[in-house]
């Protein structure tokens, strides 16, 4: 176990080994770090967890470590997870990643940066959530979600583009129409998504942002909400 400078552990939390702690985290009380999965395929195989810098964990917050499947789970830098959250086996989040109250992820799950999910999401094993989005409250994720949009609704649906947090973060207004006319012919024209997805191709600038959106859906294995 390792834990790195200016980090603090509240009272009646329990570390595994296995476990690195990065620099100036903070862990609450009564949280469970590093525990073995709750996996009945675990067989005890040596795994860890990762915690980045900077991280904030509140009370009875539950990470549970790696499988033989992936070996770790990994939480990067600037992550806030509320209370009561769990991250479960082979997770990965990315940097500045926000989990609100009793939000709950299944194993193997991805988030990638700068994902925020409401309070009470919950997240089904092996799906991916791409960088930007932001989840509404209470609601299930049981596919793919892709990069810098807001999603809501049961099932879960496309609600538009992440606009304010994209503004908040640098991303100048060609940056979001680009990104807005990629989802308008993906999520609202009439094309299938097969001939969505070969028009935003074909039709858009290949910039960063939608290139990101291009390869997130093309390598999505459970497939788009």
């Amino acid at each position: 176990m390792t834990i790195g400078d200016d980090s603090s552990i509240g009272n009646h939390t329990t570390v595994k080994t296995g476990t690195t702690i990065g620099r100036n985290t903070r862990i609450f009380h009564n949280c469970s770090i590093g525990e073995i999965p709750q996996d009945l395929k675990f067989g005890g195989e040596k795994t860890t967890t990762t915690i980045g810098n900077n991280v904030i964990i509140r009370e009875s917050v539950t990470i549970n470590r790696g499988t033989a499947a992936k070996g770790s789970t990994d939480i990067g830098n600037d992550v806030l997870l509320m209370a009561c959250t769990h991250v479960a086996h082979d997770c990965f989040l990315g940097n500045n990643v926000i989990m609100a109250n009793l939000t709950t992820l299944g194993g193997h799950v991805e988030l990638g940066d700068w994902v925020s999910l409401g309070g009470g999401v919950l997240v089904h094993q092996f799906s991916k959530v791409g960088a930007h989005v932001f989840v509404g409250g209470g609601f299930r994720i049981v596919q793919d979600v892709p990069p810098f949009i807001l999603v809501a609704g049961e099932p879960l649906q496309y609600s538009g583009i992440n606009k304010i947090g994209l503004r908040r973060r640098g991303f100048d207004s060609n940056a979001r129409k680009l990104i807005k006319e990629a989802y308008k012919l993906y999520f609202r024209s009439e094309l299938n998504r097969k001939d969505a997805l070969e028009k935003i191709k074909t039709d858009l600038d290949q910039s960063h942002e939608i290139k990101m959106i291009i390869n997130f859906v093309e390598s999505s294995n459970r497939g788009i909400i």
